[in-house]
């Protein structure tokens, strides 16, 4: 079993010269890999651990002793746990609603629109002896709202 110790020394399989800490060392597979592709041919990938670079004809041999086979033989053959059998039933409920989408729906519909510029969506929510105010332009004087918008004659949105 290897070592966890992100420090310790581990030998290129690529140049027996190159020693990689253990942390950096599936990074410097790949680029030890690119730099000496004539030595990559000759070496396999374990299907288990990638780390693993054996010689291509000892590749079955390294298949069958693998420490990190184990981990393929628990998820084909799983140990069988007898308190894993029994799922507690999920007794959540959901909490009761408050909401009456149909009655804020009506509500939405008995009010006046929005009207950038005036004052009368106020008449139906403000006191009422402000409920007799006549529509308001916040234009400067001389200016006049246009008759017509400007993307009804472009083509937009038709």
């Amino acid at each position: 079993m290897e070592s966890p110790d992100p420090e310790r020394l581990l030998q290129c399989p690529y140049v027996k010269n190159h020693h990689i800490r253990a942390c950096r060392f599936p990074y410097h597979l790949i680029k030890c890999k690119k730099n000496h592709p004539d030595i990559a041919r000759n070496f396999a990938t374990c299907p288990f651990n990638a780390r693993h670079l054996v010689p291509r004809t000892e590749l079955s041999h390294h298949i069958s002793i693998c420490d990190d086979r184990c981990i393929e033989q628990d998820l084909v053959n799983p140990i069988r746990n007898p308190r894993q059998d029994t799922v507690p039933k999920n007794t959540w409920q959901y909490p009761p609603c408050d909401e009456d989408w149909d009655l804020e729906l009506a509500e939405e519909n008995n009010t006046t629109p929005f009207i950038w510029g005036t004052t009368r969506f106020c008449e139906n929510k403000c006191p009422a002896n402000n409920a007799a105010m006549e529509p308001k332009s916040n234009l400067a004087s001389g200016k006049q709202v246009p008759k017509t918008l400007p993307w009804k004659n472009s083509g937009y949105g038709q």
